[in-house]
């Protein structure tokens, strides 16, 4: 019951932002010229997906979203786990890490241009960029927190090998906080998926840019609504696949 009363409280206060988002623009407390209409809102999303720029957007977007986030996700688990269990490879990258780590994403997109030229494939090497780094330091810090004692019982029962030891003690161990990295991961990839649409590849972030330079902040809402909307598809589906992962817990 509890649930479901948090769950109304939310919607009422969704509501009322609304209504008084709406409200303020019709007795000219905002400029009607520089903030749309919630109520224009769904007419102009329907205009986009009748026209099918909707749909090309979004799929234009997902592509290099998937493959930004998939290249992000396996190489900063990879390096974070390698880091955290061989001190030698640790040593050597900890200054690398710690000095390319406070570089945005968006600070590489000259770099991306340079090399990749306006493609689809320079805005997924932005996206896994940012994506990269979560899933380092959420992985790296997983695993240095398993404890001891456990690699001393494998020890014990002759799973002292290298790959015995990652596989059945420090994988299962440091899953909760690998597969939360995960999540952050996919949150960070739509954060930077508009950003580094703005130099001119296909997708949502060039529609809202195009919108914007036309003053149709309709369709900008109708865009930023999408991304939330996708994130919180993205966000379920995993949540739900990682409690089946995690049911031993």
């Amino acid at each position: 019951m509890r649930r479901h009363k948090r769950t109304l409280t939310s919607a009422a206060g969704l509501t009322s932002l609304i209504l008084l988002w709406e409200a303020a623009l019709r007795i000219g407390l905002l400029p009607g010229n520089l903030v749309p209409m919630p109520s224009a809102i769904p007419a102009e999303f329907l205009a986009e997906l009748r026209d099918g720029i909707w749909l090309d957007v979004v799929l234009a977007s997902l592509s290099h979203y998937s493959i930004g986030v998939l290249i992000g996700s396996v190489l900063g688990i990879s390096v974070g786990v390698s880091a955290a269990l061989i001190p030698a490879f640790d040593a050597a990258q900890s200054w690398l890490a710690r000095m390319l780590r406070p570089i945005p994403p968006l600070a590489w997109i000259p770099f991306a241009i340079i090399w990749f030229g306006v493609t689809e494939t320079a805005a997924a090497f932005i996206i896994s960029i940012g994506v990269f780094w979560i899933n380092y330091f959420t992985s790296y810090s997983a695993v240095r927190a398993v404890d001891a004692s456990y690699y001393e019982v494998a020890s014990v029962f002759g799973q002292g090998r290298f790959l015995k030891r990652l596989l059945k003690i420090s994988l299962p161990a440091a899953a909760p906080g690998i597969l939360g990295g995960l999540r952050a991961g996919l949150g960070q990839g739509w954060m930077t998926v508009v950003a580094a649409e703005l130099f001119g590849i296909p997708g949502i972030g060039q529609r809202m840019m195009e919108a914007s330079g036309l003053l149709a902040t309709d369709i900008v809402v109708v865009y930023m609504l999408t991304i939330a909307a996708l994130y919180a598809l993205f966000d379920y589906t995993f949540m739900s696949a990682q409690r089946r992962v995690l049911r031993w817990q």
